[in-house]
């Protein structure tokens, strides 16, 4: 609602001033236009940031030093801080990474931001631009009318830089021209003051423009053009950094609890970063000129200058936050908690930034699968079969857990289903197919998530078998007929047995040893059902058990087997090693 009303804010002073003002024509269209390459640029770029950029992102994030200097390479790279952002709040909310690696990559992209300052000043205001611009953008529109994914994201990049100078150039002549009609230098305010004011000016500016780097190009254009002041400028850079964690916490609004993480973060670090910027400008001026003399950028080469600001206090706001990155971290998990009273469970790995790389999307339902077996399938079969997970857990034997399980649970099997796993279930098989629709995936993460829908299947399946199973357990425990007893203690033990074997094979390393025992029990499970049976008709033959009593061992000796090869088949579908952290994100 916010974003809303801010775009028809945004939309109705722009149509005053083109009203009142024609001149401002040039600028606006000018601004429209980077906006317009920028998106194509981002657009270009994600078509390369699937398998090896991700697993640099994964990969970099198990110290700080490295994730931040990934986080700075790629968005120098990739001239989008914002697409790194989204790469990063996909990983967290996929459980890929931490969120103190996120951290890292978001600081390092505050870092890498800054070079597009410098490719302005540098290079887009230095020469004429626009006749680079126009090939680069006729040959990027070529591109993207072709049917190669690969080629359709080169033409964007293409086209993306090239309406990124264009916009550069109209600006430019846009300030030209508006120069001869006003001097808004005249209005330029001196001091501390205007150090404030400006500050909020940027910050202002960038919330309405959505992105930093089109504030910054347009006070550097401003700035070239000589319309404001270099003291403004430089606060109108620190705003433009303060300014863009406002659209990053817009946009964490409607996101998971990992989103909301990372925008606090974000502007934990821009507000720090700014205040520090703001309280020391002369001296951060001071230190700018020295460098500037050090380095041979002319005493009037304000733009250059102001590049050389905007790296420096940025680098400065890291060198401040690293030390205390691991209370930040505290704190945002303290402040953004998930709610654990909810009577119903909802997903934890699953959410809207996941659906932005297919790796992500089959690596969180991957996840949300294991969770989602290994806590509630596992508490809602051990509880059917009176027994308490420790004890399964426990290095007890299996025989005395049984024999010592004999005090009721009283748990109701359908309010754990509709409490623990219907929602999530849900979610899980929603998630999946809209991958399938929507993103671009390979045979192999087609085929994974179709697995990964056929073990969510499965496991309300178990659940169905577990309810059965549950009534009769119940009732027979109590029974003074031993027979009848025994006979449930049986299937007790194996399925308990199941239990531990499966909860060791997540568990241990020895997975080999652990697998080769479920194919043999799943195995037995198969050839159990002749077996069992005629024991049960050795009861019955006897009169040792009632007709009602053998009709319920003949039913549950099904349910038993048939739940038995379906834990088993679970474990193997979402256990098996074939799962690399992207999914062969290519």
């Amino acid at each position: 609602m916010i974003k809303k009303l801010l775009f028809v804010a945004f939309l109705v002073i722009v149509a005053i001033v083109l009203y009142f003002n024609p001149n401002f024509k040039t600028i606006a269209a000018g601004v429209a236009i980077l906006l317009f390459g920028m998106g194509m640029l981002e657009e270009g770029f994600k078509v390369f940031t699937k398998g090896p950029l991700q697993n640099i992102l994964k990969k970099t994030t198990d110290k700080l030093y490295k994730s931040i200097t990934a986080g700075a390479l790629v968005t120098a790279l990739l001239q989008s801080s914002s697409l790194v952002s989204v790469i990063t709040i996909s990983f967290i909310s996929a459980g890929l990474i931490s969120l103190s690696g996120g951290l890292g990559l978001i600081f390092g992209a505050n870092i890498g931001s800054t070079t597009t300052a410098w490719l302005v000043a540098g290079f887009g205001l230095k020469i004429n631009i626009a006749t680079l611009a126009m090939p680069m953008i006729i040959f990027g529109l070529i591109f993207t009318f072709q049917k190669k994914e690969t080629f359709k994201g080169i033409g964007n990049v293409f086209a993306g830089l090239g309406f990124f100078f264009l916009g550069i150039y109209f600006m430019k002549e846009g300030f030209d021209v508006f120069s001869t009609q006003i001097n808004l230098t005249e209005y330029a305010v001196s001091g501390f003051k205007g150090v404030l004011l400006y500050t909020a000016i940027g910050v202002v500016i960038t919330v309405v423009l959505q992105s930093s780097a089109a504030s910054l190009v347009l006070v550097l254009t401003a700035l070239a053009a000589g319309q404001i002041e270099y003291e403004n400028a430089l606060a109108l850079a620190i705003g433009a950094n303060v300014g863009t964690t406002i659209t990053a916490v817009l946009g964490s609004l409607n996101s998971n609890i990992a989103g909301k993480r990372l925008a606090g973060a974000h502007l934990i670090f821009n507000v720090v970063t700014g205040a520090v910027a703001v309280a020391f400008i002369y001296p951060l001026s001071k230190l700018v000129n020295n460098i500037a003399d050090w380095v041979h950028i002319a005493a009037t080469d304000y733009t250059l200058k102001l590049a050389l600001f905007h790296t420096i206090f940025n680098l400065i706001g890291v060198i401040i936050m690293v030390p205390f990155i691991k209370k930040l971290e505290n704190y945002l998990l303290k402040i953004f908690k998930e709610n654990k009273n909810k009577e119903v469970d909802e997903p934890k790995y699953l959410n809207e930034a996941i659906l932005k790389f297919p790796g992500t999307l089959v690596s969180s339902l991957l996840n949300e699968s294991k969770y989602l077996y290994k806590n509630a399938i596992f508490e809602i079969v051990a509880h059917a079969l009176n027994v308490h997970r420790d004890a399964i857990k426990s290095d007890e034997r299996i025989k005395k857990i049984v024999e010592d399980s004999k005090e009721k649970m009283n748990v109701d099997v359908n309010l754990l289903y509709y409490n623990k796993v219907k929602n999530i279930y849900g979610q899980i098989i929603s998630f999946a197919a809209r991958g399938q629709q929507d993103l671009k995936l390979t045979k192999e993460q087609n085929n994974r998530l179709s697995e990964l829908k056929l073990a969510n299947r499965k496991m309300v399946e178990i659940i169905r078998d577990a309810r059965y199973l549950e009534k009769n357990v119940v009732a027979y425990l109590e029974s003074d007929n031993e027979y009848i007893k025994k006979e449930y203690n049986k299937f007790r033990k194996k399925v308990v047995k199941v239990l531990r074997v499966i909860y060791l094979f997540r568990k241990k390393e020895e997975k080999d040893e652990y697998y080769d025992q479920l194919i043999k029990l799943k195995k037995a499970a198969k050839s159990a059902l002749q077996a069992d049976n005629k024991s049960i008709n050795k009861l019955i033959r006897k009169n040792l058990i009632t007709t009602d009593m053998a009709s319920s061992i003949v039913n549950d000796n099904v349910n038993v087997n048939d739940l038995i090869m379906k834990l088993i088949e679970v474990a193997e579908l979402l256990y098996s090693e074939k799962d690399s952290i992207l999914e062969n994100d290519k």
